[in-house]
C-alpha cells in the first residue's frame, strides 16, 4: 500500500514506516514565531538555558503583527525580541519587511519535503512549496527549537481534486472559499489536505499559497501541494534549492476524496462571523461597505495587488470608502511599484500601510468603527478580528471582489464592473 505526502514526510523525519494514526517523534526542519507569540516561547527557552536552535535549518522571528509598533508596551516586547534574537544569532525580520508567511518562503528556509512548525496558525501556508507545515502553540515551538524534535499523530488525508477551468473574475480565493463552504469550518480537522487536478496544475504559486494559507480554516493540519515545474520555477527564480520533493502514491489510502468543478465557481464572499458562511457575491448586492482591505498572508502578493489594480485602474474608490493596502512583503511592494501596480492603486484612492499584517489582526492600523462593514482579502472574519467586536461585519472575498466593492461602495460581484 502506498503512502500519502504526510505519511512520507513524517516517516522520513521519524525513521519509521508511519501510517495515519501512528504517533511519531519527528525531526523538525525549521520553526518560527512572530511578535504576538514570541514572548511565551522566549520565556520557556530562557528557563531551559537555550543557546541556539536545534532544528535542521534553525529558526526565525518576525515582527509583523504589531508593526510599526502601536504602543510603549509593544515597543518593550519588540525590544526584548531583538535582544533575544541578537544574543542567539537568530535571524530577525524587522518591522516593515513583511508578513511571516511571505518572508519565510522568500528567505529559502522552507524547502520541498520539509517538516515545519510555527507559532502562528497560518503556518500551513508553506504547504504550497510541497512541505508539511503547521501552526502550534508557543510552548510547542519552544520545544521544537530546543530539542529539534516534536511528537506528531500522523494525520489521515483528504484528497481534493479540482478540475475544469476557473471563469473570468474567479480566483484561487473564490475556489478555497467555495471548498470551505462545502467542507465546513471543522470538516477537515487534523487532516492533511492534498489538492490536485487541472485547476491546481494551472494555478500560479501565489494562488497556491492562498489555498494552503486558508486550509486551516477548515481545520487542516497540513496542506502539502505536489511538486511540479511551477514550484521549481518559483524557487529557482529566487536562487533557492529544490530540497527533497515528495509525492503521494497513487495507491495511497485517503480518508475522503472530494471532486469540484471549478467551471461552476463564481466570485464568493464569506459572511460574518464564520469563514464557512459562503455565498455568491451577487447575493450580497446592496450591502454597504465602509472599509476595503487588500493584503495579508492570504492575498497580499503581487498577483493579488495586480488583480485589484486591474479593476480600479483609471477609476476611483467611492467617496466614503477607505481602501487600505498592506503588501505581504517589502519585495512585493517594490515589484508592485516597478510594474506600476502600486501607482494605479494609489491614483484610485487606495491607502498603503507598511508591509505586514496591517488591519487583519486589529492591533493597530485600520480598526473599523461601530456598525461598519469591512470587505477584506484576509482569512478570518470572526467577531472582533479587526479590533472592534461591536457589531462590525467582516466579509471575506478575493482581491477583485474587494476592489469592485470599494469602487461601488457596496458588496459587488467583480463581473458587474469588469472591463
Amino acid at each position: 500500500m502506498g503512502r500519502t505526502i504526510a505519511e512520507k514526510v513524517l516517516g522520513s523525519r521519524s525513521g519509521s514506516d508511519s501510517r495515519a494514526g501512528d504517533i511519531v517523534v519527528a525531526t523538525v526542519d525549521f520553526c518560527m514565531s512572530q511578535d504576538g507569540t514570541s514572548t511565551m516561547m522566549m520565556r520557556e527557552l530562557e528557563s531551559l538555558g537555550f543557546e541556539r536552535p536545534n532544528t535542521t535549518r534553525g529558526m526565525a522571528i518576525v515582527l509583523d503583527h504589531n508593526a510599526p509598533c502601536p504602543s510603549v508596551e509593544v515597543a518593550k516586547i519588540h525590544s526584548s525580541i531583538r535582544t533575544f534574537a541578537h544574543d542567539r544569532d537568530i535571524p530577525l525580520h524587522e518591522v516593515g519587511e513583511g508578513v511571516c508567511h511571505q518572508l519565510v518562503p522568500e528567505s529559502g528556509k522552507v524547502l520541498p519535503g520539509d517538516l515545519v512548525v510555527g507559532a502562528d496558525s497560518h503556518t500551513c501556508t508553506y504547504g504550497a512549496l510541497n512541505a508539511c507545515s503547521t501552526g502550534l502553540g508557543s510552548a510547542d515551538v519552544a520545544a521544537a527549537a530546543f530539542t529539534g524534535k516534536l511528537w506528531f499523530k500522523v494525520p489521515s488525508t483528504y484528497s481534493m481534486r479540482i478540475d475544469g477551468r476557473l471563469q473570468p473574475c474567479s480566483s484561487a480565493k473564490d475556489l478555497i472559499l467555495h471548498v470551505i463552504g462545502k467542507v465546513t469550518a471543522d470538516g477537515a480537522t487534523y487532516k492533511s489536505v492534498e489538492f490536485s487536478g487541472e485547476v491546481i496544475d494551472a494555478l500560479d504559486m501565489d494562488g497556491r499559497f492562498t489555498i494552503a494559507n486558508m486550509a486551516v480554516e477548515m481545520g487542516a493540519k497540513f496542506c502539502p501541494f505536489g511538486f511540479d515545474t511551477k514550484t521549481a520555477g518559483w524557487l529557482s527564480s529566487r536562487g533557492l534549492r529544490t530540497g527533497s520533493p515528495v509525492s503521494g502514491d497513487a495507491d495511497a489510502s485517503v480518508e475522503k476524496s472530494f471532486t469540484f468543478d471549478a467551471s461552476d465557481i463564481v466570485p464568493k464572499v464569506a459572511k460574518p462571523h464564520s469563514v464557512d458562511r459562503v455565498v455568491d457575491a451577487s447575493e450580497l448586492a446592496g450591502v454597504p461597505v465602509h472599509q476595503a482591505f487588500l493584503g495579508t498572508c492570504t492575498n497580499g502578493r503581487v498577483a493579488d495587488l495586480e488583480a485589484a489594480a486591474s479593476v480600479l485602474s483609471g477609476r476611483h474608490v467611492k467617496k466614503g470608502v477607505r481602501m487600505l493596502v498592506a503588501p505581504a512583503s517589502k519585495s512585493v511592494l517594490i515589484e508592485a511599484m516597478d510594474k506600476g501596480i502600486a501607482s494605479a492603486l494609489l491614483k484610485a484612492g487606495a491607502i498603503f500601510v507598511a508591509p505586514g499584517c496591517g488591519p487583519c489582526v486589529g492591533t493597530h492600523a485600520g480598526i473599523p468603527s461601530d456598525g461598519e462593514n469591512v470587505i477584506s482579502t484576509a482569512n478570518r472574519n470572526f467577531k472582533g478580528r479587526m479590533g472592534n467586536n461591536r457589531d462590525v461585519g467582516i466579509y471575506l472575498a478575493s482581491p477583485a471582489t474587494v476592489a469592485a466593492s470599494a469602487l461601488t461602495g457596496e458588496i459587488t460581484d467583480p463581473r458587474e464592473v469588469a472591463r
